[in-house]
Parts: structure tokens; C-alpha cells; sequence
């Protein structure tokens, strides 16, 4: 049950997310700030393919190890942006949750995956 609630917390959480960097005003200039402002729409969607990635992998396990591990290094990768542009542990820490939530599902998805 607890890795249910993990798995569709996150889910919501990156479509979410996704949807908000694609209108958000705010969000626009955090990928400014982040140096990734052409790649916003991408990363954006990427986002949003992999929260729904989650979601259809409740249905099909080799997917749901497959999205895990990319959000993972997703997460991974932008808590190495967070640190290059010196931001302070407060605003790294959604990332270094994500990252583990992700690495979670991954680890989760993975054993059961092999104990069938």
C-alpha cells in the first residue's frame, strides 16, 4: 500500500509539475535561472511522459522499472544543476526527494518484477 501512495504521489507530482512548466511565468524563470530555458518544453514533456509512465506501469511492471530509472536519473541530474549553480540545500531538497521516491519505485518495481 505504501508503495502505491509513493508511486501516484509522484506520478501526480511530475505531471503536475510538467503542466506548470509549460504555463508557469514562475517556471519559465527557473529554467532561465537553471540554464536549461530552450530545453524547458522538452524536459517539460519528458516530465509529464514519465508521471504517466508511472501510472501505466501499475499495469505493465517492465515499464514501470524502465520510467522509474529514468526519473531517477532525471532527479539525479538536476540535483547536479542545483548544486552547480549553488543553490542552497532547501531548494535541492524536491530533487534529492524525487530522486529518492524514484529510486524507491525503481528498487520496488524491480524485485517484484524478478520475484514472478
Amino acid at each position: 500500500m505504501l508503495n502505491l501512495i509513493i508511486l501516484l504521489f509522484t506520478a501526480i507530482s511530475f505531471i503536475f509539475y510538467a503542466v506548470s512548466s509549460f504555463y508557469s511565468d514562475r517556471m519559465i524563470l527557473e529554467y532561465k535561472r537553471w540554464g536549461y530555458k530552450k530545453y524547458r518544453k522538452t524536459i517539460a514533456s519528458l516530465q509529464f511522459l514519465g508521471g504517466f509512465g508511472l501510472l501505466i506501469g501499475l499495469y505493465f511492471s517492465l515499464l514501470l522499472i524502465i520510467v522509474s530509472a529514468l526519473l531517477t536519473l532525471m532527479m539525479i541530474i538536476a540535483i547536479c544543476v542545483r548544486i552547480r549553480i549553488k543553490d542552497n540545500v532547501i531548494n535541492t531538497l524536491p530533487a534529492i526527494l524525487y530522486a529518492s521516491l524514484n529510486c524507491i519505485i525503481f528498487y520496488n518495481s524491480l524485485i517484484a518484477y524478478f520475484s514472478m
